[in-house]
C-alpha cells in the first residue's frame, strides 16, 4: 500500500488540496449514492466514446474507482482483460470487494445460462488501496487506464498524469472525465456576492490538462468538455448532491456553513435563484480526455531510438 500525502502546493497545475480530507470525505460510501445518478451518466459518456477507439487490452487500471461500478461495464467490453482497481479511500474499496464479488456470481450464471456453460471464468478485480500519483504497478505494465470523476481530487493533477503515462505500454490507451473550472459556478458567484467564503475548488481548464498530457509523453491528446446543468426544486437537495460529489477538501477551507445560521442563509440565497419555471439551476462541467502513449525516442540511456519499419 502506498499511502496518499498531503500537499499545498501552488502552482499552474496543482491545487491547495488536502489529501486526508479527500481520503475522509469518501470514507463513507453511503454519503456519495446521491451523487451516482451523474457519475453513471458520465461513465455511460466516456464508454460512448471509448466504442468508437479499437483496441484490446489485456490489462486495465481503473484509477479512482470508487465502490467499483465502472468494473462490469469494463469487463463486459473486454471480456479477456485482466482488471485492477485502486482508489485512496479503504471503505470505497471494501465496498468494489463486495460488488464485485455479487458482479462475478451474477454474470458467471448469466453466461452458463445463456451458453450452457460460462465461456470464460469471469475474472475478478485486483484491488488495491493507494495514491494514484505513486502507483503500485511497474512500469509499461496496462493496455487501458481509466479513471471517471477522480482526477481533479489530486493536488498535482501533472504528477498524476506523468505516473499514468508511465504505467502505460506503448500504444496504450489513457482515458478519464474530471470537473472542469465551471462547475458550480453558481455557488460560486453566490457566496462571492455574499462575501461569502468560497466552497468550490478551483477545478483546472481543459487546455491545462492537455498541456499536462504533453509534458507527460503523452501523443496526440484529444480533449473535449460539455456543461451539463442539473435543476432542483430543493436547495437542500442541491447542497446535499454537491455534498455527496466530494465536497471540499482545500486546506484553507471553511469548516461547515457556520452553524444553523449560515445553513439557513445560504438555503434563502439558493431559494432566490430559481428561473421562471420555479427550478434552482446547477452547473457541472466535464472535462474528457484520451491519449496513447507514443513509441519511445530514447533508451534508458538516453540514447535516441530510430524505429525502422522495412516494407515487405
Amino acid at each position: 500500500m502506498n499511502p496518499m500525502h498531503d500537499a499545498s502546493t501552488s502552482s499552474a497545475t496543482s491545487a491547495a488540496i488536502s489529501v486526508a480530507a479527500v481520503r475522509q470525505l469518501f470514507a463513507r460510501p453511503l454519503r456519495c449514492d446521491a451523487s451516482q445518478f451523474l457519475r453513471r451518466e458520465i461513465s455511460a459518456r466516456m464508454l460512448e466514446r471509448l466504442a468508437l477507439i479499437k483496441i484490446k487490452p489485456q490489462q486495465i487500471l481503473d484509477a479512482g474507482c470508487g465502490e467499483g461500478r465502472d468494473l462490469l461495464p469494463l469487463q463486459q467490453n473486454y471480456p479477456e482483460a485482466e482488471l485492477l482497481a485502486i482508489d485512496a479511500a479503504l471503505p470505497m474499496l471494501q465496498a468494489a470487494r463486495l460488488a464485485n464479488a455479487a458482479t462475478r456470481s451474477a454474470l458467471t450464471k448469466a453466461l452458463a445460462k445463456l451458453m450452457g456453460k460460462p465461456r470464460y471464468e469471469s475474472a475478478t478485480a485486483a484491488l488495491a488501496c493507494a495514491d494514484f500519483a505513486q502507483l503500485p504497478l511497474a512500469s509499461n505494465r496496462v493496455d487501458l487506464l481509466w479513471s471517471n470523476l477522480a482526477l481533479h481530487w489530486h493536488p498535482q493533477p501533472h504528477r498524476v498524469l506523468a505516473e499514468w503515462a508511465r504505467v502505460l505500454r506503448t500504444d496504450g490507451l489513457l482515458m478519464f472525465s474530471c470537473f472542469g473550472p465551471d462547475t458550480f459556478a453558481e455557488l460560486r458567484e453566490l457566496f462571492q456576492a455574499q462575501r461569502m467564503p468560497s466552497r468550490a475548488l478551483p477545478f483546472v481548464d481543459l487546455h491545462d490538462y492537455g498541456d499536462m498530457l504533453q509534458a507527460a509523453g503523452m501523443a496526440d491528446p484529444v480533449m473535449d468538455m460539455e456543461k451539463i446543468t442539473l435543476t432542483y426544486a430543493d436547495p437542500a437537495a442541491l447542497l446535499a448532491d454537491v455534498r455527496a460529489l466530494g465536497g471540499n477538501p482545500l486546506l484553507d477551507r471553511p469548516r461547515g456553513l457556520q452553524g444553523k445560521h449560515g445553513w439557513r442563509r445560504a438555503l434563502a440565497l439558493l431559494d432566490q435563484r430559481r428561473d421562471t419555471d420555479g427550478r434552482i439551476r446547477l452547473t457541472v462541467e466535464v472535462i474528457y480526455g484520451h491519449a496513447f502513449r507514443p513509441m519511445p525516442k530514447r533508451n534508458s540511456r538516453g540514447e535516441h531510438i530510430i524505429h525502422f519499419n522495412p516494407k515487405p
